[in-house]
């Protein structure tokens, strides 16, 4: 696994620009310190145009004085962390008012735009969202990253490839160095843990606190070690609030927040299958496995364990870091309408169902072992009986070596041919 990660190049950057030619405003949404600052500033070197730094206290406060004045340049206006100042959006209004051409404004933000008091209505019809995620291992291994795409338009070509060599021990390494670029660059196992605690307490003590005022903000810290004790699994807000003093409707509102400043991703239910029997709840996924691991106090070497627990916890970091890299693929994708997973109430279900803007679906199941049976296809077996011919592949991906079709449109993968061949 390469170190550098500085230096990585972020696949989403070519996605940008095109949308900046069709769009008047693009909104970069991801957690902070994930790399949209870097993003940005690469943005302006090819584009041209003036970076605004609201991170940065007298930046700030201009825009927030005169945001009309601060705003108006000759090329487009890069915006970093623009919820810290979120009357620019009215400035931008008025722009788009006068002009409304595309790529005349890109903004990043560290808080989803909905989540904002003001920011849902400003910009309705104008703004197009891109998420930027924590680096994928395609990124990191500077890989193509292609297999969404591959298995969408031509599943057949994409299974064949050669044996897999990557042990248990890598896939525990790369689960718990997450896909922060200042924890993969971090010198030691100690200094990255240290990072990523300050990383969850500043987001929780600044960015949560600058979209709600919290009852209870002691409590948060506590939610969010449980939803990691949750990942991969359907969200349960009962016994997520059991013990803390709060009702499961102030629960599911923790939630919201949580979401909302991306320490926590909520997989929705994703149902085109013409059934009362499916489940509409949501499946929490921590926003990255490294900092889940760390959350749980989970080390490599408690991961490499074979005892019952250890393996269990295995199972649910490996089903969140994969999750990650498929959401990640996603993202630079073209005609991905959306992403969900699949649960009925007898208890069939499918890890990940990734729809396309035509309708075709392609599926997966994400396994821990090293060998994969019929059994572990029921889920996808059903899907692809209910859909029919809008079922274009089902992949069960696994730790094991070998990729082959298993049966009709239904394909064994290794877990790593997400960023090799």
């Amino acid at each position: 696994m390469r170190s550098d990660a500085d230096l990585v190049e972020r696949k989403i950057l070519p996605v940008v620009v095109e949308r900046c030619s069709e769009s008047p405003v693009l909104l970069l949404e991801g957690p902070r310190t994930v790399g949209k600052s870097t993003l940005l500033a690469g943005l302006a070197e090819r584009l041209g145009g003036e970076v605004l730094d609201l991170d940065d206290v007298d930046v700030r406060a201009a825009v927030a004085a005169d945001p009309a004045v601060m705003i108006d340049g000759p090329g487009p206006v890069l915006i970093d962390e623009y919820q810290h100042a979120p009357v620019v959006l009215d400035a931008i209004k008025a722009r788009l008012n006068r002009s409304s051409r595309p790529g005349q404004f890109v903004l990043t933000g560290s808080a989803r735009h909905e989540s904002l008091p003001r920011a849902a209505q400003a910009l309705t019809g104008r703004l197009q969202r891109l998420a930027v995620l924590p680096l994928s291992q395609a990124e990191i291994e500077g890989s193509a990253g292609g297999l969404l795409a591959g298995l969408m338009n031509d599943p057949a070509e994409t299974v064949a490839a050669p044996a897999s060599t990557t042990a248990r021990e890598e896939y525990i390494d790369r689960i718990v160095k997450g896909g922060f670029p200042l924890a993969l660059a971090a010198r030691s196992d100690g200094a990255r843990s240290r990072w990523i605690e300050d990383w969850v307490r500043l987001t929780l003590e600044r960015d949560v606190q600058e979209l709600s005022r919290v009852r209870q903000a002691h409590t948060l810290p506590i939610v969010l070690e449980r939803l990691a004790g949750q990942t991969a699994q359907v969200l349960n807000g009962a016994r997520l609030a059991d013990g803390l003093g709060i009702d499961e409707k102030t629960a599911r509102d923790y939630v919201r927040l949580l979401e909302a400043v991306f320490l926590v991703r909520l997989l929705p239910a994703w149902d085109r299958t013409l059934t009362k029997r499916t489940t509409a709840r949501p499946k929490v996924h921590l926003i990255d496995a490294g900092v889940a691991a760390r959350l749980l106090r989970l080390t490599a070497d408690k991961l490499a364990r074979r005892d019952p627990a250890a393996l269990t916890q295995f199972g649910h970091l490996l089903e969140t870091f994969v999750v990650g890299e498929l959401l990640a693929q996603a993202t630079w994708t073209d005609g991905i309408a959306s992403v969900g997973h699949w649960r009925t109430r007898d208890n069939a279900e499918v890890d990940v169902v990734i729809e396309a803007d035509d309708g075709r679906v392609t599926a997966f199941e994400i396994k821990a072992a090293s060998r994969v049976g019929r059994d572990d296809f029921s889920g996808l077996r059903q899907l692809r009986e209910r859909l029919g011919s809008a079922f274009v592949a089902g992949v069960a991906l696994y730790t094991g070596a070998r990729s082959y079709t298993f049966e009709d449109r239904l394909h064994v993968m290794p877990i790593d041919r997400l960023w090799r061949r």
